[in-house]
C-alpha cells in the first residue's frame, strides 16, 4: 500500500536527545513535512513545517493543541506534498465478508487543514484512476475485517499517484454528497448492516456503477465565523434563518431562527448540499442556493463561499489543499461591504428626512446656536442594524 513518507510511531520529545533524533527524522522525511497529532482529526493538531529552524515550535505547538483536543498530545510526522489533492473513498462491508467502494470524494478545499467544500465524485479523475482508488479502499478494508460504514483517506498527487493516509472508522460530516449521487440512505444501511443483514441489492448496483457516476454533489460548510477577521468565532443570537429550496437542494442544519450560538462548541451551522446531472450544473445551483440563503444576527461563511464559486481555479475543478491560502483575498468582500452598508445607511437617512418632511418639519433641534439631529434611540439602532448586516 503507498504511503506518504513519515514516521510510523508517536515522537519522543521529552529530552534534547529526543529532539536531535527528530530533527534526524526530518531531515531523513525532507522539506516541508507535517506534524500531526497522531489521535487527531479534523484539522486540529497540525502544523506545517517549511525549515528545520521552524521544527521545534511547530511540534511544541501541535502537541499542545492535540492535548487540548483529544486528551493526547503524541504527534509523528509526515511529509507534505505540494499541490496535492485530499481524495477519500466511501466504503461499507457486512458480517458476511461483502466490502464495496461507493464511489470517492474531493475533500481539497480546505483552511488550515479543515475541510469547508467536499464534492462527488472527485473532478478530472479517470475512470482509470477512479477503479485504482476504489480498489486500494476496497482492499484496506477487507484487510481488517471492516463491518459498517469506513472511510479511506488518500493523498492524489500531481503526477497521479494515490498515497494512502488513514481510514475514518465511521460516516464523515460529508457523507450526504455521497447520498445524494448514489441515491443511498447510508445510516439506514448501517443500521441494517448492525442488524446482521448482507449489503442491500441497491447498495451493491451503486457500488457496481462507482467509477462511472452520473451525477454531482457538492458540499460546504456553513460556520459560525467571520471571514473577514480571519475566520474568528462568531458566537451570538441567529435573528435570520432563510434556507434556500428547490430541487437538488438539500440542507442538513442543527440550528434555526432565535437559536443562540455559543463559543464553546464546534463552528458548524449546516451542510448546504446541491446535486445535478453534472459539476457544471451542480455549480450553478450552488451559487443560486448561496445567494439565496439568508443568515441574520451573526457572521457566517457564506461570503466566502460566495466568493469561492466564482474562482477560476474552483469553476474549472484544478482543485489543491492548498488552494484556499493561495488565493483567498478578503479585500474585494471588505469593500463591497463597505459600500453595502453605506448604501443602506444612505437608504435610512433619505426615508427619515422623508417622514420629517411629511410631518411639516425637519426635527431638528439647536443646541450651542448648532443643529443636531434628534434621531433617538430607533434610528441609531437601525443604522447600526444595517451596517452590521452588510458587513
Amino acid at each position: 500500500m503507498p504511503i506518504v513518507p513519515g514516521t510510523f510511531e508517536p515522537l519522543r520529545t521529552d529530552s534534547p536527545q529526543a529532539m536531535a533524533e527528530v530533527a534526524a527524522e526530518a531531515e531523513r522525511i525532507g522539506w516541508p513535512l507535517l506534524v500531526k497529532a497522531a489521535a487527531g482529526g479534523g484539522g486540529r493538531g497540525m502544523r506545517r513545517v517549511d525549515h528545520p529552524a521552524e521544527l521545534a515550535a511547530a511540534i511544541a505547538a501541535a502537541t499542545r493543541e492535540a492535548a487540548a483536543a483529544f486528551g493526547d498530545g503524541a504527534v509523528y510526522l509526515e511529509r507534505f506534498v505540494e499541490g496535492g489533492r485530499h481524495v477519500e473513498v466511501q466504503l461499507l462491508g457486512d458480517d458476511h465478508g461483502t466490502v464495496v467502494a461507493l464511489g470517492e470524494r474531493d475533500c481539497s478545499v480546505q483552511r488550515r487543514h479543515q475541510k469547508l467544500v467536499e464534492e462527488a465524485p472527485a473532478p478530472g479523475l479517470s475512470t482509470e484512476q477512479r477503479r485504482t482508488v476504489h480498489t486500494l479502499a476496497v482492499r484496506i478494508a477487507a484487510t481488517v475485517g471492516l463491518r459498517n460504514a469506513a472511510t479511506a483517506e488518500f493523498l492524489l498527487t500531481p503526477n497521479g499517484d494515490f498515497y494512502f493516509l488513514e481510514v475514518n472508522a465511521r460516516l464523515q460530516v460529508e457523507h450526504g454528497v455521497t447520498e445524494l449521487v448514489t441515491g443511498l440512505d447510508l445510516v439506514r444501511e448501517q443500521l441494517a448492516i448492525a442488524a446482521g443483514s448482507p449489503l442491500s441489492p441497491p447498495v451493491l448496483a451503486a457500488a457496481a456503477s462507482a467509477a462511472e457516476p452520473t451525477h454531482h454533489a457538492i458540499e460546504v460548510r456553513i460556520s459560525a465565523e467571520h471571514p473577514l477577521t480571519d475566520f474568528a468565532p462568531a458566537p451570538g443570537k441567529i435573528t435570520r434563518w432563510r434556507e434556500p429550496g428547490g430541487p437538488g437542494i438539500r440542507i442538513d442544519a442543527g440550528v434555526e431562527e432565535g437559536t443562540v450560538v455559543t463559543p464553546e462548541y464546534d463552528p458548524l451551522l449546516a451542510k448546504l448540499l446541491v446535486v445535478a446531472p453534472d459539476r457544471e450544473a451542480a455549480l450553478a445551483r450552488l451559487r443560486r442556493a448561496l445567494r439565496e440563503f439568508e443568515v441574520g444576527g451573526i457572521q457566517t461563511t457564506l461570503p466566502f463561499h460566495r466568493w469561492l464559486v466564482d474562482q477560476t481555479d474552483f469553476v474549472v475543478g484544478r482543485l489543491r489543499t492548498d488552494l484556499v491560502a493561495l488565493t483567498w483575498d478578503p479585500e474585494p468582500l471588505w469593500r463591497a461591504a463597505a459600500g453595502r452598508a453605506a448604501e443602506a445607511v444612505a437608504q435610512l437617512a433619505a426615508h427619515e428626512a422623508l417622514e420629517a418632511h411629511a410631518s411639516g418639519g425637519t426635527r431638528m433641534e439647536l443646541t450651542g446656536g448648532q443643529e443636531t439631529g434628534s434621531t433617538g434611540a430607533w434610528q441609531e439602532a437601525a443604522r447600526q442594524e444595517a451596517v452590521d448586516r452588510w458587513s
